[in-house]
Protein backbone atom coordinates (compact mmCIF):
# COMPACT_ATOMS: atom_id res chain seq x y z
CA UNK A 1 0.00 0.00 0.00
CA UNK A 2 1.46 3.48 -1.01
CA UNK A 3 2.73 4.89 2.51
CA UNK A 4 0.26 7.79 3.75
CA UNK A 5 1.50 11.25 4.48
CA UNK A 6 0.87 13.65 7.88
CA UNK A 7 -2.90 14.03 8.29
CA UNK A 8 -4.34 17.23 6.22
CA UNK A 9 -7.34 19.50 7.88
CA UNK A 10 -9.39 21.87 5.68
CA UNK A 11 -8.27 25.74 6.20
CA UNK A 12 -11.12 26.45 8.84
CA UNK A 13 -9.31 23.42 10.91
CA UNK A 14 -12.79 22.43 11.22
CA UNK A 15 -13.87 19.71 11.29
CA UNK A 16 -11.01 17.12 12.23
CA UNK A 17 -11.74 14.06 10.38
CA UNK A 18 -9.28 11.03 10.48
CA UNK A 19 -8.53 9.90 6.56
CA UNK A 20 -5.31 8.83 4.71
CA UNK A 21 -3.78 11.10 2.90
CA UNK A 22 -1.02 10.25 -0.32
CA UNK A 23 0.64 11.86 -2.65
CA UNK A 24 1.10 11.20 -6.69
CA UNK A 25 3.37 13.02 -7.98
CA UNK A 26 2.61 11.47 -11.67
CA UNK A 27 -0.35 9.92 -13.02
CA UNK A 28 0.61 6.45 -12.55
CA UNK A 29 0.69 7.37 -9.00
CA UNK A 30 -2.87 8.15 -9.39
CA UNK A 31 -4.10 5.60 -10.90
CA UNK A 32 -1.80 3.09 -8.69
CA UNK A 33 -3.17 4.86 -5.51
CA UNK A 34 -6.88 4.50 -6.91
CA UNK A 35 -6.61 0.88 -7.44
CA UNK A 36 -5.68 -0.18 -3.82
CA UNK A 37 -9.56 0.40 -3.49
CA UNK A 38 -11.65 2.11 -1.06
CA UNK A 39 -13.02 5.54 -0.87
CA UNK A 40 -10.91 8.37 -2.92
CA UNK A 41 -11.52 12.01 -2.98
CA UNK A 42 -8.57 14.15 -4.88
CA UNK A 43 -6.94 17.03 -2.76
CA UNK A 44 -4.76 20.18 -3.69
CA UNK A 45 -3.86 23.25 -1.75
CA UNK A 46 -6.37 21.80 1.15
CA UNK A 47 -7.93 25.70 1.12
CA UNK A 48 -11.76 24.38 0.92
CA UNK A 49 -13.11 25.24 4.21
CA UNK A 50 -15.49 22.45 5.74
CA UNK A 51 -15.51 19.08 4.63
CA UNK A 52 -16.47 19.31 0.99
CA UNK A 53 -12.25 18.43 0.89
CA UNK A 54 -11.91 15.79 3.79
CA UNK A 55 -12.90 11.97 3.43
CA UNK A 56 -13.07 10.28 6.82
CA UNK A 57 -12.06 7.13 6.87
CA UNK A 58 -10.82 6.87 3.27
CA UNK A 59 -8.16 8.36 1.28
CA UNK A 60 -7.17 11.72 0.28
CA UNK A 61 -4.72 11.40 -3.56
CA UNK A 62 -2.87 14.57 -2.60
CA UNK A 63 -1.99 16.24 -6.04
CA UNK A 64 0.24 19.15 -5.21
CA UNK A 65 3.11 17.62 -6.52
CA UNK A 66 1.45 17.34 -10.02
CA UNK A 67 2.23 20.90 -11.26
CA UNK A 68 4.24 21.31 -14.51
CA UNK A 69 3.48 23.76 -16.86
CA UNK A 70 2.36 21.60 -20.66
CA UNK A 71 1.84 24.36 -23.29
CA UNK A 72 1.28 27.43 -23.83
CA UNK A 73 -0.35 28.89 -27.06
CA UNK A 74 -0.02 32.65 -27.02
CA UNK A 75 -1.99 33.49 -30.33
CA UNK A 76 -5.06 32.22 -28.66
CA UNK A 77 -4.16 33.06 -25.15
CA UNK A 78 -4.46 29.53 -23.83
CA UNK A 79 -2.01 27.56 -21.46
CA UNK A 80 -2.38 24.08 -20.30
CA UNK A 81 -0.81 22.84 -16.73
CA UNK A 82 -1.34 19.85 -14.73
CA UNK A 83 -3.76 20.04 -12.42
CA UNK A 84 -2.13 20.29 -8.90
CA UNK A 85 -0.33 23.46 -10.12
CA UNK A 86 -1.00 26.54 -7.52
CA UNK A 87 -2.96 29.42 -9.86
CA UNK A 88 -0.32 31.69 -7.74
CA UNK A 89 2.43 29.71 -10.35
CA UNK A 90 0.14 30.32 -13.23
CA UNK A 91 -0.15 34.21 -12.35
CA UNK A 92 3.08 34.64 -12.16
CA UNK A 93 4.25 32.95 -15.35
CA UNK A 94 1.88 35.04 -16.97
CA UNK A 95 1.73 38.41 -16.01
CA UNK A 96 5.12 39.08 -17.59
CA UNK A 97 3.84 37.22 -20.31
CA UNK A 98 0.89 40.00 -20.40
CA UNK A 99 -1.43 37.98 -19.51
CA UNK A 100 -3.77 37.45 -16.01
CA UNK A 101 -6.19 34.55 -15.52
CA UNK A 102 -9.78 36.08 -16.23
CA UNK A 103 -11.44 34.72 -12.95
CA UNK A 104 -9.60 33.93 -9.77
CA UNK A 105 -11.15 33.70 -5.57
CA UNK A 106 -9.58 35.73 -3.20
CA UNK A 107 -6.08 33.86 -3.03
CA UNK A 108 -3.99 32.51 -5.67
CA UNK A 109 -2.89 29.39 -2.82
CA UNK A 110 -5.11 26.99 -4.69
CA UNK A 111 -4.27 24.84 -7.40
CA UNK A 112 -6.07 24.32 -10.56
CA UNK A 113 -7.75 21.15 -9.89
CA UNK A 114 -9.05 22.68 -6.85
CA UNK A 115 -10.51 25.83 -8.94
CA UNK A 116 -12.34 23.52 -11.41
CA UNK A 117 -13.80 21.38 -8.74
CA UNK A 118 -15.39 24.36 -6.63
CA UNK A 119 -15.93 27.00 -9.34
CA UNK A 120 -14.33 29.17 -7.85
CA UNK A 121 -15.42 32.86 -8.42
CA UNK A 122 -14.27 36.59 -7.55
CA UNK A 123 -14.66 40.71 -7.44
CA UNK A 124 -15.39 40.58 -11.06
CA UNK A 125 -18.01 37.62 -11.25
CA UNK A 126 -20.57 40.33 -12.78
CA UNK A 127 -18.24 41.06 -15.74
CA UNK A 128 -16.28 37.11 -16.08
CA UNK A 129 -18.16 34.51 -14.60
CA UNK A 130 -16.64 31.71 -12.64
CA UNK A 131 -13.71 30.52 -12.97
CA UNK A 132 -15.24 27.44 -14.58
CA UNK A 133 -16.45 29.88 -17.69
CA UNK A 134 -12.82 30.02 -18.81
CA UNK A 135 -11.89 26.09 -19.00
CA UNK A 136 -11.11 25.11 -22.34
CA UNK A 137 -10.68 21.23 -21.68
CA UNK A 138 -9.40 18.89 -19.16
CA UNK A 139 -8.33 15.30 -19.02
CA UNK A 140 -10.31 13.79 -15.72
CA UNK A 141 -9.46 10.12 -14.45
CA UNK A 142 -12.33 8.09 -13.59
CA UNK A 143 -11.92 5.52 -11.08
CA UNK A 144 -11.57 2.64 -13.08
CA UNK A 145 -8.38 3.52 -14.75
CA UNK A 146 -10.04 5.65 -17.86
CA UNK A 147 -8.88 9.17 -18.88
CA UNK A 148 -11.44 10.93 -20.52
CA UNK A 149 -10.67 14.09 -22.61
CA UNK A 150 -13.84 16.57 -21.47
CA UNK A 151 -14.56 19.84 -23.06
CA UNK A 152 -17.52 22.06 -22.86
CA UNK A 153 -20.71 20.91 -24.34
CA UNK A 154 -20.12 17.17 -22.09
CA UNK A 155 -21.81 16.07 -19.67
CA UNK A 156 -18.49 15.19 -17.61
CA UNK A 157 -17.58 18.24 -18.06
CA UNK A 158 -20.42 19.87 -16.99
CA UNK A 159 -20.40 17.51 -14.05
CA UNK A 160 -16.77 17.97 -12.97
CA UNK A 161 -17.00 22.37 -13.19
CA UNK A 162 -18.09 22.77 -9.34
CA UNK A 163 -18.56 18.61 -8.76
CA UNK A 164 -16.44 18.85 -5.68
CA UNK A 165 -13.84 16.30 -6.73
CA UNK A 166 -16.51 13.33 -7.12
CA UNK A 167 -16.20 12.57 -10.81
CA UNK A 168 -13.01 11.55 -10.58
CA UNK A 169 -9.38 12.85 -10.73
CA UNK A 170 -8.28 16.02 -13.14
CA UNK A 171 -5.04 15.37 -14.40
CA UNK A 172 -4.44 18.36 -16.48
CA UNK A 173 -6.54 21.40 -17.82
CA UNK A 174 -6.82 24.07 -20.93
CA UNK A 175 -6.99 27.73 -19.26
CA UNK A 176 -7.86 31.12 -21.07
CA UNK A 177 -6.08 33.78 -20.27
CA UNK A 178 -6.79 37.47 -20.58
CA UNK A 179 -4.51 40.15 -22.12
CA UNK A 180 -3.40 42.62 -19.74
CA UNK A 181 -1.20 46.08 -20.17
CA UNK A 182 -0.43 46.39 -16.69
CA UNK A 183 -0.25 44.64 -13.62
CA UNK A 184 -1.63 47.24 -11.66
CA UNK A 185 -5.47 48.68 -10.74
CA UNK A 186 -7.11 51.67 -10.53
CA UNK A 187 -8.92 51.29 -7.05
CA UNK A 188 -11.06 53.00 -5.02
CA UNK A 189 -12.92 52.93 -1.65
CA UNK A 190 -15.68 54.41 -0.87
CA UNK A 191 -17.70 53.73 3.01
CA UNK A 192 -21.31 53.90 3.38
CA UNK A 193 -23.72 53.71 6.24
CA UNK A 194 -26.49 51.19 5.70
CA UNK A 195 -27.66 48.21 3.39
CA UNK A 196 -29.14 50.72 1.33
CA UNK A 197 -26.09 52.47 0.77
CA UNK A 198 -24.23 49.33 -0.71
CA UNK A 199 -26.88 48.08 -2.78
CA UNK A 200 -26.92 51.96 -4.62
CA UNK A 201 -23.03 51.61 -5.00
CA UNK A 202 -23.23 47.95 -6.23
CA UNK A 203 -25.74 48.73 -8.98
CA UNK A 204 -23.87 52.18 -9.92
CA UNK A 205 -20.34 50.42 -10.06
CA UNK A 206 -21.10 47.04 -11.70
CA UNK A 207 -21.85 49.02 -14.93
CA UNK A 208 -18.64 50.37 -15.41
CA UNK A 209 -16.20 49.07 -12.79
CA UNK A 210 -14.83 44.94 -13.34
CA UNK A 211 -13.86 44.17 -9.73
CA UNK A 212 -16.46 45.27 -7.08
CA UNK A 213 -16.58 44.03 -3.40
CA UNK A 214 -17.52 45.10 0.16
CA UNK A 215 -16.45 44.61 3.67
CA UNK A 216 -19.69 44.73 5.85
CA UNK A 217 -19.29 45.17 9.89
CA UNK A 218 -21.82 42.61 10.75
CA UNK A 219 -21.44 43.80 14.66
CA UNK A 220 -22.87 47.37 14.31
CA UNK A 221 -26.24 48.10 15.49
CA UNK A 222 -28.90 49.12 12.71
CA UNK A 223 -28.78 48.36 9.20
CA UNK A 224 -25.26 47.52 8.63
CA UNK A 225 -22.29 50.03 7.59
CA UNK A 226 -19.10 48.73 5.35
CA UNK A 227 -16.41 50.15 2.88
CA UNK A 228 -16.93 49.49 -1.05
CA UNK A 229 -14.22 48.56 -2.96
CA UNK A 230 -13.89 48.85 -6.81
CA UNK A 231 -11.24 48.57 -9.06
CA UNK A 232 -10.26 48.29 -13.30
CA UNK A 233 -6.85 47.70 -14.60
CA UNK A 234 -4.56 50.21 -15.71
CA UNK A 235 -4.06 49.65 -19.42
CA UNK A 236 -0.70 52.22 -19.77
CA UNK A 237 1.84 50.84 -18.00
CA UNK A 238 3.13 47.82 -19.75
CA UNK A 239 6.46 48.13 -18.25
CA UNK A 240 5.08 47.49 -15.23
CA UNK A 241 4.49 43.65 -16.51
CA UNK A 242 8.09 42.71 -15.47
CA UNK A 243 8.31 43.49 -11.80
CA UNK A 244 9.07 41.43 -10.01
CA UNK A 245 6.01 39.69 -7.74
CA UNK A 246 5.13 41.17 -4.23
CA UNK A 247 6.35 38.02 -2.04
CA UNK A 248 4.29 37.71 1.31
CA UNK A 249 6.04 39.33 3.98
CA UNK A 250 4.09 38.32 7.09
CA UNK A 251 3.26 34.29 8.33
CA UNK A 252 1.23 34.14 11.63
CA UNK A 253 3.78 32.12 13.60
CA UNK A 254 1.15 30.21 16.53
CA UNK A 255 -2.55 29.81 16.85
CA UNK A 256 -3.76 32.68 18.67
CA UNK A 257 -5.97 32.41 22.01
CA UNK A 258 -9.38 32.30 22.07
CA UNK A 259 -9.81 36.06 23.56
CA UNK A 260 -7.96 37.40 20.83
CA UNK A 261 -11.26 36.94 18.60
CA UNK A 262 -13.88 37.30 21.13
CA UNK A 263 -17.31 39.32 20.57
CA UNK A 264 -15.62 42.14 21.92
CA UNK A 265 -12.51 42.46 20.10
CA UNK A 266 -14.23 41.68 16.62
CA UNK A 267 -16.27 44.55 17.49
CA UNK A 268 -13.77 47.07 18.62
CA UNK A 269 -11.71 45.97 15.38
CA UNK A 270 -14.43 46.77 13.08
CA UNK A 271 -15.42 49.95 14.53
CA UNK A 272 -11.85 51.30 14.31
CA UNK A 273 -11.58 49.50 10.76
CA UNK A 274 -14.60 51.53 9.77
CA UNK A 275 -13.42 54.83 11.51
CA UNK A 276 -10.33 55.01 9.64
CA UNK A 277 -11.82 54.24 6.37
CA UNK A 278 -12.06 57.08 3.78
CA UNK A 279 -12.89 57.65 0.81
CA UNK A 280 -9.80 57.45 -1.87
CA UNK A 281 -8.85 56.66 -5.69
CA UNK A 282 -5.44 54.49 -5.59
CA UNK A 283 -3.44 53.22 -7.89
CA UNK A 284 -2.07 49.92 -6.39
CA UNK A 285 -0.59 46.67 -7.45
CA UNK A 286 -3.59 44.24 -8.95
CA UNK A 287 -2.43 41.55 -6.03
CA UNK A 288 -2.67 44.07 -3.15
CA UNK A 289 -5.59 44.51 -4.49
CA UNK A 290 -7.20 41.23 -5.42
CA UNK A 291 -5.76 38.89 -3.02
CA UNK A 292 -5.36 40.93 0.04
CA UNK A 293 -4.71 38.41 2.63
CA UNK A 294 -2.58 36.51 0.65
CA UNK A 295 0.03 38.78 1.71
CA UNK A 296 -0.45 37.17 5.60
CA UNK A 297 0.68 33.09 5.56
CA UNK A 298 -1.09 30.73 7.67
CA UNK A 299 -3.39 33.49 8.64
CA UNK A 300 -6.66 30.79 9.53
CA UNK A 301 -4.33 30.47 12.79
CA UNK A 302 -5.83 33.53 13.72
CA UNK A 303 -8.36 31.76 14.82
CA UNK A 304 -6.57 29.29 17.31
CA UNK A 305 -6.81 25.60 17.52
CA UNK A 306 -10.36 24.71 17.19
CA UNK A 307 -10.83 26.97 13.91
CA UNK A 308 -13.48 28.84 12.32
CA UNK A 309 -16.36 27.84 10.09
CA UNK A 310 -17.44 30.51 7.15
CA UNK A 311 -20.96 30.85 6.06
CA UNK A 312 -21.30 31.91 2.35
CA UNK A 313 -25.18 32.43 0.95
CA UNK A 314 -26.41 33.43 -1.91
CA UNK A 315 -30.13 34.90 -2.54
CA UNK A 316 -31.91 36.14 -5.59
CA UNK A 317 -31.95 40.13 -6.07
CA UNK A 318 -35.73 40.19 -5.40
CA UNK A 319 -34.93 38.90 -1.70
CA UNK A 320 -31.35 40.58 -1.24
CA UNK A 321 -32.12 43.55 0.69
CA UNK A 322 -34.55 41.59 3.34
CA UNK A 323 -32.72 38.60 3.56
CA UNK A 324 -28.99 40.63 4.30
CA UNK A 325 -31.15 42.90 6.72
CA UNK A 326 -32.37 39.34 8.87
CA UNK A 327 -29.13 37.83 8.20
CA UNK A 328 -27.26 40.97 10.25
CA UNK A 329 -29.80 40.97 12.90
CA UNK A 330 -29.51 37.38 13.85
CA UNK A 331 -25.41 38.25 13.70
CA UNK A 332 -25.52 40.94 15.56
CA UNK A 333 -28.07 39.26 18.68
CA UNK A 334 -25.63 36.23 18.59
CA UNK A 335 -22.59 38.34 19.97
CA UNK A 336 -20.64 35.67 17.04
CA UNK A 337 -18.62 38.61 15.12
CA UNK A 338 -17.33 38.29 12.47
CA UNK A 339 -14.18 40.72 11.27
CA UNK A 340 -13.96 38.84 7.52
CA UNK A 341 -17.92 40.16 6.28
CA UNK A 342 -17.78 39.94 2.86
CA UNK A 343 -20.35 41.22 0.43
CA UNK A 344 -21.11 41.60 -3.24
CA UNK A 345 -23.55 41.15 -5.64
CA UNK A 346 -23.32 38.79 -8.70
CA UNK A 347 -23.64 38.90 -12.18
CA UNK A 348 -26.07 36.93 -14.49
CA UNK A 349 -23.03 34.95 -16.35
CA UNK A 350 -24.07 31.18 -16.63
CA UNK A 351 -21.38 28.91 -15.30
CA UNK A 352 -21.26 25.37 -17.78
CA UNK A 353 -21.04 23.62 -14.24
CA UNK A 354 -24.41 21.22 -12.81
CA UNK A 355 -22.95 22.37 -9.37
CA UNK A 356 -21.54 25.76 -9.45
CA UNK A 357 -22.79 27.98 -6.79
CA UNK A 358 -22.67 31.34 -8.32
CA UNK A 359 -26.04 32.70 -9.64
CA UNK A 360 -27.97 36.43 -10.02
CA UNK A 361 -27.89 37.84 -6.40
CA UNK A 362 -26.32 39.24 -3.49
CA UNK A 363 -23.63 36.67 -1.80
CA UNK A 364 -22.38 37.49 1.68
CA UNK A 365 -19.42 35.77 3.26
CA UNK A 366 -18.27 35.52 6.82
CA UNK A 367 -16.11 34.13 9.25
CA UNK A 368 -17.03 33.00 12.79
CA UNK A 369 -14.40 31.45 15.49
CA UNK A 370 -15.95 27.81 16.47
CA UNK A 371 -17.14 28.17 19.67
CA UNK A 372 -19.26 25.15 19.78
CA UNK A 373 -22.95 24.50 20.06
CA UNK A 374 -23.60 28.41 19.60
CA UNK A 375 -21.34 28.87 16.62
CA UNK A 376 -23.19 25.45 15.13
CA UNK A 377 -26.48 27.08 16.16
CA UNK A 378 -26.09 30.73 14.26
CA UNK A 379 -24.63 28.79 11.55
CA UNK A 380 -28.38 27.08 11.19
CA UNK A 381 -30.49 30.06 11.99
CA UNK A 382 -28.43 31.90 8.56
CA UNK A 383 -28.96 28.81 6.84
CA UNK A 384 -32.91 29.42 7.56
CA UNK A 385 -32.90 32.20 6.65
CA UNK A 386 -30.99 31.46 3.78
CA UNK A 387 -33.61 28.75 2.95
CA UNK A 388 -36.89 31.00 3.36
CA UNK A 389 -35.22 33.50 0.75
CA UNK A 390 -35.04 31.05 -1.75
CA UNK A 391 -30.91 31.39 -1.32
CA UNK A 392 -27.54 28.89 -2.09
CA UNK A 393 -25.26 27.45 0.25
CA UNK A 394 -21.24 27.53 -0.96
CA UNK A 395 -20.14 23.69 -0.02
CA UNK A 396 -16.64 24.56 -0.60
CA UNK A 397 -17.02 27.14 2.69
CA UNK A 398 -19.95 24.89 4.98
CA UNK A 399 -19.61 22.69 7.59
CA UNK A 400 -22.93 22.18 8.83
CA UNK A 401 -25.26 21.82 5.75
CA UNK A 402 -28.20 20.32 5.86
CA UNK A 403 -29.68 18.27 3.41
CA UNK A 404 -32.45 20.08 2.34
CA UNK A 405 -30.90 23.01 1.33
CA UNK A 406 -28.02 21.05 -0.23
CA UNK A 407 -30.60 20.20 -2.44
CA UNK A 408 -32.52 23.41 -2.79
CA UNK A 409 -29.52 24.93 -3.47
CA UNK A 410 -28.68 23.03 -6.31
CA UNK A 411 -31.83 22.08 -8.90
CA UNK A 412 -28.96 19.82 -11.23
CA UNK A 413 -28.62 17.60 -8.22
CA UNK A 414 -30.10 14.54 -9.78
CA UNK A 415 -28.62 15.15 -13.36
CA UNK A 416 -24.87 15.56 -11.23
CA UNK A 417 -25.50 12.19 -9.10
CA UNK A 418 -25.28 10.05 -12.90
CA UNK A 419 -21.63 11.69 -13.08
CA UNK A 420 -20.31 10.78 -9.94
CA UNK A 421 -17.83 8.16 -9.73
CA UNK A 422 -18.76 5.32 -6.74
CA UNK A 423 -14.65 5.13 -6.40
CA UNK A 424 -14.88 9.01 -5.46
CA UNK A 425 -16.67 10.03 -2.53
CA UNK A 426 -16.39 12.64 0.73
CA UNK A 427 -17.56 13.52 4.25
CA UNK A 428 -19.65 16.79 2.87
CA UNK A 429 -21.15 14.52 0.14
CA UNK A 430 -22.24 11.80 2.71
CA UNK A 431 -23.23 14.23 4.90
CA UNK A 432 -25.68 16.11 3.33
CA UNK A 433 -27.05 12.58 2.26
CA UNK A 434 -26.01 12.13 -1.17
CA UNK A 435 -23.90 8.94 -1.40
CA UNK A 436 -21.94 8.64 -4.23
CA UNK A 437 -23.40 5.35 -5.72
CA UNK A 438 -27.16 6.10 -5.18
Amino acid sequence: MTPALPAAVSWGRYPRLAQRRVEAAWRGDVARILAEGGSALPRGAGRSYGDCGQNEGGTLVDVSRMDRFIAFDAARAEVTVEAGMLLRDVARWAQPRGFRLPATPGTLDLTVGGAIANDVHGKNHHVAGTFGCHVRRFSLLRGDGKVVECTPGDELFAATIGGLGLTGIVLEATLALRPVRSSFIQAESIPFEGLDGFFGLAADSNMSWEHTVAWLDCTSRGAGRGLFQRGRHVEDDEASLARPWTPRSRRVPFDFPEVALSSLTVRAFNALYYRLARSSLRRVPAEKFLYPLDAIGDWNRLYGRRGFLQFQCVVPPTQAPVAMSELLRAITASGEGSFLSVIKTFGDIASPGLMSFPRPGTTFALDFPMRGESTLRLLKQLERITLAAGGAIYPAKDACMGADIFRTSFPNLERFRASVDPAFSSSFWRRVGAPAHA
